[in-house]
């Protein structure tokens, strides 16, 4: 079991940055699939950024180039976001994955919704213009 604890969102204006980080208890494998996903009010979950299983980073197009995925030794992770707009307003969620056996960029892509993850519970963004 994993239990997840995202803090660092809040209220900021376009343009501006915030730092999600994600800390965690119980055991995370190397082997894990990790990564960040969000939910506005009214849309489907999807998926942020994430790291592929050699390390490499991943995002999605819309975030790509303003969104930095991090993590810690400990496997805590980050997410950097610079150049807010008001459609990254969401409630933002990290989790893992133990199993994922078409691998991370699949279960970030599509298998999550399929799979046993582990989710924390979230940390609301909401970007005003």
């Amino acid at each position: 079991q994993v239990n997840f604890v995202e803090s660092g969102g809040g209220s900021v204006q376009v343009g501006g940055s915030l730092r999600l980080a994600c800390t965690h208890s119980g055991y995370i494998g190397s082997d894990y699939c990790l990564g960040w996903f969000r939910q506005a009010p009214g849309k489907e979950r999807e998926g942020v950024a994430t790291f592929e299983r050699d390390g490499n980073s991943r995002y999605a197009p819309s975030v790509k180039d303003r969104f930095t995925i991090s993590k810690d030794n400990d496997a805590n992770l980050y997410l950097e976001m610079h150049n807010l707009k008001p459609e990254d307003t969401a409630m933002y969620y990290c989790a893992a994955d133990p199993g994922a056996p078409r691998g991370c960029i699949m279960w970030f892509r599509l298998d999550w919704r399929n799979a046993r993850n582990f989710w924390g519970q979230g940390t609301q963004v909401t970007v005003s213009s």
